[in-house]
């Protein structure tokens, strides 16, 4: 997987924490997973096609996502309601949208997320390495993870 393609993620990750949300984060070291199924309860699912194809996946904890829905919407979030899950899409939506003004391919498409909550496994394309890229705030982590190819 080509750094290039990994960099528009982790940049619209910076974005949305810096400028958006402005919750303290730092990136954690990246790594291989092994396993389709995501660390946390709640992912937004990024799917892209075309010149690129793959999946990019916001995973995060409950406390994670109220703590960021909080801040997105100047207001303390205490439940995991349907408008909390709306704005966990509203989030993976705003990464998507930065992330395709950066991407390196002008043929790949990327999807609006979906958003999963509860325990689930994402359907990573097969036989392509998932790489994790922990962003840690002051409540835990989320984490980014992604699996992408070129089409040939």
């Amino acid at each position: 997987m080509d750094v290039k393609y990994i960099n528009p993620f982790v940049d619209a990750v910076k974005n949305l924490f810096n400028t958006m949300i402005e919750v303290p984060f730092r990136l954690g070291k990246p790594s291989l997973k092994k396993s389709n199924i995501p660390t946390y309860e709640i992912s937004g699912i990024i799917g892209l096609s075309g010149s690129v194809t793959g999946c990019v996946v916001i995973n995060l904890s409950k406390e994670i996502a109220l703590q960021l829905v909080s801040a997105l919407i100047g207001d303390e979030v205490t439940e995991l309601d349907d408008d909390c899950t709306d704005a966990i899409g509203e989030i993976a939506n705003m990464i998507a949208g930065n992330a395709k003004t950066e991407f390196p391919c002008a043929g790949t498409s990327i999807s609006v997320p979906s958003v999963v909550v509860g325990k689930h496994k994402v359907s990573y394309p097969s036989g392509l390495p998932i790489i994790t890229i922990p962003c840690i705030t002051d409540k835990g982590e989320m984490i980014i993870e992604m699996a992408l190819k070129e089409s040939i």
